[in-house]
C-alpha cells in the first residue's frame, strides 16, 4: 500500500479507550514520504474529528469538507498524534493542499513544541 505525506485515509480503529479515538475515524497521513516508502508496518498520523469545537484549540486546523473529500467538515487536532498499523487504513479519501498541510505542520509544531 503506497501512502504519501498530506492524504487523508479512513482508518478502522480499536475501540476508543478514555479521550483517545476509536471505531472508523478519518486520520491525515503526516509521516514522511521516506518513511513511508520504507518496510516499516506502521505510520504516523493526525486523527481528524467533526467536533468543530476543537478548531479552537492551539495548532488546530480547521478542513472545510469541500477541500478535503470527507462528507462533514473537520479539524486537525493536532495533539491527536498516533503511530498506527498501515493495515487499518481502509480507503484513501483525499489529499490536502500545500497550504493546509502547511497549517496542519505548523500545529504540529506548536503541539511538540519544536
Amino acid at each position: 500500500m503506497e501512502l504519501r505525506r498530506g492524504e487523508i485515509w479512513w482508518a478502522g480503529l480499536d475501540e476508543p479507550r478514555g479521550s483517545g479515538p476509536g471505531d472508523r475515524r478519518p486520520v491525515l497521513i503526516v509521516q514522511s514520504d521516506a518513511f513511508n516508502r520504507s518496510r516499516l508496518a506502521t505510520t504516523i498520523v493526525v486523527v481528524l474529528t467533526g467536533n468543530l469545537r476543537l478548531v479552537d484549540a492551539p495548532g488546530n486546523v480547521a478542513l472545510p469538507s469541500r477541500l478535503t473529500g470527507l462528507p462533514r467538515d473537520s479539524v486537525a487536532n493536532v495533539s491527536a498524534l498516533y503511530t498506527i498499523d498501515r493495515t487499518v487504513l481502509t480507503e484513501r479519501v483525499g489529499r490536502l493542499s500545500p497550504g493546509l498541510l502547511n497549517q496542519v505542520e505548523e500545529g504540529l509544531r506548536t503541539a511538540l513544541d519544536v
